[in-house]
């Protein structure tokens, strides 16, 4: 397979096509005059079902090197790398055969690489960075865990109630329920009948997920009247636990999922257990924010100490969030001091929401009550701006 005497950068799917004008239209890039290293490469982009430009040297390269969201430059073209004297940008990645060549690092280092990627070794995880490239996560995406202090705290219901909130404001969005022995994160929608993945059909999963393709796997709602008050286009999915024997999941599983949920939605509403494993390190290290529930009382706040500790291991933003009523008037800036968290807010009692609940009515799904307007409050305020979290 040639390589195109042009300097104009082409476009290839698993096989060429005619020399492209050019323009930056957000593809990859792969820099080689290597036709057998070029063959290896554009058989990944394929696995990666990516497209990806191809320019035989740094020279051409200059058409796209800046808004490429990934570089792929061969060992054979390192030293001319070096010489062009491109700017230098993150997501190079220099492409070699032979493990025992030391100097390959140094080569990488003088062309501005980031990463060396030595085939075949390197196979699965190029595979994977050229998925990721083409599949950025949305501008402001964020993901947050919602951690019981105690059992019976309502962090379910409220990290539901979050999801339902970000679909309700038109982010897509999505409920991963973490914990295997919680009964079903879907059963608060009445959808345990749903078609759909559930962790299960994921468990066998190897690699890198697409995000599009996990989110229009998922069970979607509104997916019947139930939820009249969510979006129509099904802004919400939801993945959840079936009812059949304890499964185990892997870290690496739990990984992949939540990337790909990243990749596809601008909200991932984690429900996390409470006792931590390394499925759960996962999941807590891959958040941004961690809500800490706690019922307004002193057993209860008793009872949170050790779960904030942990929380604090794996993410760097904890919050509290007290929920009422407060049999012993006991105040929410005491827990915020007694867990030394800082205080997202205070949860006011919704006497209907258990009854609610049990009717099958979607938590925060019409917009009114405490639950709901607590839920809109706490989602602007984690607002990300361009300097980091709101705070």
């Amino acid at each position: 397979m040639a390589v195109a005497e042009s300097p104009a950068p082409f476009v290839a799917r698993a096989a060429f096509s005619s020399p492209g004008a050019g323009d930056d239209d957000g593809r990859p890039l792969i820099v080689t005059s290597d036709s057998d290293l070029l063959d290896d490469l554009l058989r990944l982009a394929a696995a990666a079902d990516v497209e990806v430009e191809v320019v035989p040297d740094p020279i051409a390269a200059r058409w796209s090197w800046a808004g490429a969201p990934l570089v792929l430059v061969g060992d054979d073209v390192s030293a001319a790398l070096a010489r062009a004297r491109l700017r230098r940008r993150p997501g190079v990645v220099l492409v070699g055969r032979d493990p025992d060549d030391a100097a390959i690092w140094q080569r990488a280092m003088e062309a501005g690489g980031e990463h060396v990627a030595l085939l075949p070794d390197a196979e699965p995880w190029l595979i994977a960075r050229l998925g990721d490239a083409q599949e950025t996560r949305p501008e402001g995406s964020r993901a947050i865990a919602v951690v019981g202090g105690r059992g019976g705290a309502g962090a379910s219901t409220l990290a539901a109630s979050l999801a339902v909130t970000g679909a309700r404001q038109g982010r897509r969005s999505i409920l991963v329920d973490a914990d295997p022995v919680g009964g079903g994160a879907d059963l608060i929608f009445g959808g345990e009948e749903a078609a759909g993945l559930r962790w299960p059909d994921l468990a066998s999963a190897h690699g890198r997920i697409a995000g599009h393709a996990l989110r229009e796997a998922l069970p979607a709602w509104p997916a019947a009247p139930a939820a009249p008050a969510l979006r129509a286009d099904g802004d919400l999915a939801v993945l959840s636990w079936d009812r059949g024997d304890l499964l185990d999941i892997s870290a690496q599983v739990m990984g992949s999922v939540l990337e790909a949920a990243r990749r596809a939605c601008e909200l991932v509403v984690i429900d996390m257990p409470r006792r931590f494993d390394d499925v759960c390190e996962i999941a807590l290290s891959s958040s941004d924010v961690a809500l800490l529930v706690v019922p307004a009382e002193v057993r209860a706040a008793a009872a949170a100490t050790r779960v904030a500790t942990s929380l604090r291991r794996f993410v760097a933003d904890v919050r509290l969030v007290v929920r009422g009523p407060a049999p012993g008037g006991l105040d929410a800036s005491d827990v915020a001091a007694a867990l030394a968290l800082p205080l997202a807010g205070s949860l006011k009692a919704e006497p209907d929401l258990a009854a609610a609940l049990e009717r099958g009515e979607v938590p925060a799904g019409r917009g009114v009550g405490p639950l709901a307007e607590f839920c809109e409050r706490l989602l602007r305020e984690l607002e990300p701006t361009a300097s980091g979290w709101l705070h």
